[in-house]
């Protein structure tokens, strides 16, 4: 596999005709994936740089697929004196109805089915972030969100993606080979891996959308976290 280049192949998510029962599947196993492999550790260490001392936020996710992310947010938050609400959009409706499942996300969430870009605030969430997202885009689209995503938060954004790595690439190739019972994990894992982003590529990305502001740090594993303040 040759990872100099981002591959464009469209993952099998990514089309409009999966049953829900394998998205459902999808879910859960990505749930597992962001537990064990550093997602949701990514995830809290991007809100932790934002969150500051602020003991009420609001946060959103865009393309929150199953909502393990905003699950984990709010778990966080309970334990560390923070209230929050959430936001989680995502154009997929069985995404949401997924998402709708989980005890924890009941209360304090809500959803919004819809394209991001075609979502309007009342009043703008503190912080907006992504997780595993990015990289179902090209380039040129990923200036137009980084731009949407800076306009519309109030403290800052942050996103949690991978990295495209070799290592990492045979590794989740032969993890999911051996544990998922996904098609849709299969062969999504891996290409997200080859779908993903070099550091550069990252810094000439945020400079074409007009984002300074910013830190990129490595994360386990695999991963990288992009934050930016606007404060």
């Amino acid at each position: 596999m040759n990872l100099a280049q981002r591959s464009y192949k469209k993952e099998l998510l990514d089309y409009d005709d999966v049953p829900f029962e394998d998205i459902r599947r999808n879910m859960q196993e990505l749930e597992y994936i962001n537990k064990w492999l550093g997602g949701h550790r990514a995830t809290l260490n991007g809100l932790r740089q934002l969150i500051t001392n602020k003991k009420q936020v609001s946060i959103c996710e865009i393309g929150c697929g199953g909502g393990d992310n905003l699950a984990a947010i709010i778990d966080w938050c309970a334990k560390n004196n923070h209230s929050v609400n959430c936001i989680g959009i995502d154009k997929k409706k069985e995404c949401i109805e997924f998402a709708k499942q989980h005890k924890r996300l009941r209360n304090n969430t809500q959803w919004i089915i819809k394209d991001y870009k075609e979502v309007l605030f009342e009043t703008k969430p503190d912080i907006i972030f992504s997780s595993l997202f990015c990289h179902h885009f090209t380039e040129s689209e990923l200036i137009g969100q980084l731009q949407w995503m800076k306009k519309n938060c109030r403290v800052g954004f942050f996103i949690n993606d991978l990295q495209r790595n070799r290592m990492a690439y045979h590794s989740i190739s032969i993890l999911t080979k051996i544990f998922s019972s996904s098609y849709l994990v299969k062969n999504d894992a891996p290409l997200s891996v080859v779908r993903g982003f070099k550091n550069n590529e990252w810094k000439d990305i945020l400079n074409k959308a007009g984002v300074n502001n910013y830190t990129i740090q490595w994360q386990w594993a695999f991963r990288y976290l992009i934050v930016s303040s606007n404060e």
